[in-house]
């Protein structure tokens, strides 16, 4: 029974822990069994669930019997080995119990005082992952540079880009605003980058407006002499270049961008330099397709996904800056509750200057239990594998008069398309995610529509891709019919 405040005791804890771990490892035995993609329709979920809390407490065997019933059919299941679309979201059970940890320790890590444990646990994976992906060692915390979990590529773009217009204004907009400007900034990505660049762009005060979308080449990479003009058209009307965003795996594609040629550009104009290495930034992990980091040298920041690609859960990103100062002068206020020793001895790290929230979890646990479990070779081999079966599927496109691949496929992800045009690919698309059977996405390259095929999945294997092929040649005549 639960004691006399309310809360649960330790053996109910305990039985119920116990019982959920059981539940948790079933349903990742048991995941592919699941239409991947949810089948309920808008409100279906909300409408099960009662209008008004209950006035007393409920046993937690009611709880769970609600999730089987009101919740699981709402999943849309990420952990399937036959999800394939957008980007995965892969998880392991040495992150679940990093997770657990994390949660069940409790600690706010805002500051190096408040868990020191918490800081430099993370301190260390981010000098292991530079390790890992052999990075600049620019980047380790033993240099100017360092590293920090974020939540989210989007959030290390935010942070990047508030630096890089702390940088070029002198710190001038954390003191009178970006009112006071004599210049705008400009900033500049590829048309393809990711939408959290222009969000960025929206936050900091820059606006849309004056976030330049630079023209792509045939393979869907910025086109570096198309940046060079937008800059010198920027500079020639009296507006400020202050920051470019260079993508390494492109979200409708997996474009990778000339990174050398466009950071000799930036440099040449005292450009901030960011890279999105969210997806495959990760690729580094293999020495063989070490050519990912060609040109990471040049930057100001870069950052990965461990909870895209690395059997890390969400979330999970990796953030390294060049300069940390740059970093923490643009986002530092030190109120009097967080002044102490540790801070004022200037020997600790305080995270919570290098990113935008003032409290932080202990997500270094995860990121640390997954790289202990599997190891070098084992993330090596996990890694290997999927692009190994993204290649075989690519095969399977090529080889078929009915489709055509639509982008370079180097790694992980493949796009391709149905020859008949774009009714017959989003018929495609629909018959595939209404069967259940497996989940893609699409996105649209050259005005057409486009089929993705993400492979990342932890637990994919080449039998999955095997029939995922089978699944979409099957559905393909079906649409053939439909449509004819």
């Amino acid at each position: 029974m639960s004691d006399q405040t309310g809360h649960m005791t330790s053996g109910e804890f305990k039985e119920h822990g116990y019982a959920m771990i059981d539940w948790i490892a079933n349903y990742m035995e048991q995941v592919e069994k699941y239409p991947v993609l949810s089948q309920v329709s808008p409100g279906d979920i909300y409408n099960k669930l009662p209008e008004h809390p209950p006035q007393q407490a409920e046993d937690m065997s009611a709880v769970m019997k609600d999730v089987d019933e009101i919740v699981l059919p709402g999943i849309t299941h990420w952990q399937s080995p036959n999800f394939f679309a957008y980007f995965p979201a892969n998880v392991s059970g040495p992150s679940i119990l990093g997770e657990l940890l994390s949660a069940g320790l409790g600690v706010q890590g805002m500051l190096w005082s408040t868990s020191p444990a918490c800081t430099e646990v993370e301190t260390r994976m981010l000098d292991w992952m530079v390790d890992l992906l052999d990075l600049p060692k620019t980047f380790l915390s033993s240099t100017d540079g360092g590293g920090v979990i974020q939540d989210s590529a989007s959030s290390a773009a935010i942070c990047a880009m508030i630096a890089a217009r702390e940088r070029v204004t002198a710190g001038d907009v954390n003191k009178i605003g970006l009112s006071g400007q004599a210049q705008p900034l400009a900033a500049y990505c590829s048309a393809d980058a990711h939408s959290s660049i222009e969000k960025g762009a929206r936050i900091i005060g820059v606006g849309s407006q004056f976030l330049r979308l630079i023209p792509t080449d045939e393979d869907h990479r910025m086109r570096p002499e198309a940046l060079e003009a937008a800059i010198e058209a920027d500079v020639a009307a009296g507006r400020k270049p202050f920051f470019v965003a260079v993508t390494l795996g492109t979200t409708s594609c997996g474009a990778v961008d000339p990174l050398p040629a466009i950071a000799a550009i930036a440099r040449r104009h005292q450009i901030w330099i960011h890279v999105d290495g969210a997806m495959y930034g990760i690729t580094a992990l293999l020495p063989e397709c070490r050519w990912i980091n060609e040109g990471l040298e040049l930057v100001d920041s870069y950052s990965v996904n461990a909870h895209k690609w690395m059997l890390t859960n969400f979330d999970c990103n990796c953030f390294w800056i060049r300069n940390k100062e740059e970093l923490i002068s643009s986002l530092s206020i030190l109120p009097e509750f967080l002044v102490n020793k540790a801070t004022e001895s200037g020997a600790v790290i305080d995270y919570r200057d290098w990113q935008i929230p003032l409290g932080r979890r202990f997500r270094a646990l995860k990121l640390w239990m997954v790289i202990r479990h599997y190891g070098v070779e084992g993330l090596r081999t996990f890694a290997r594998e999927h692009v190994q079966q993204a290649q075989k599927f690519a095969a399977y496109v090529e080889a078929d008069d009915h489709f055509e691949l639509m982008a370079p496929h180097p790694l992980t992800l493949v796009t391709f398309r149905h020859l008949g045009g774009d009714a017959i690919n989003e018929r495609l698309l629909d018959i595939l995610n209404e069967s259940g059977k497996l989940y893609l996405s699409h996105c649209k390259l050259s005005g057409k529509y486009v089929l993705r095929m993400a492979i990342g999945s932890s637990k994919t294997t080449e039998d999955h891709v095997d029939q995922a092929w089978a699944s979409i040649c099957q559905a393909a005549a079906q649409a053939e019919i439909e449509l004819s």
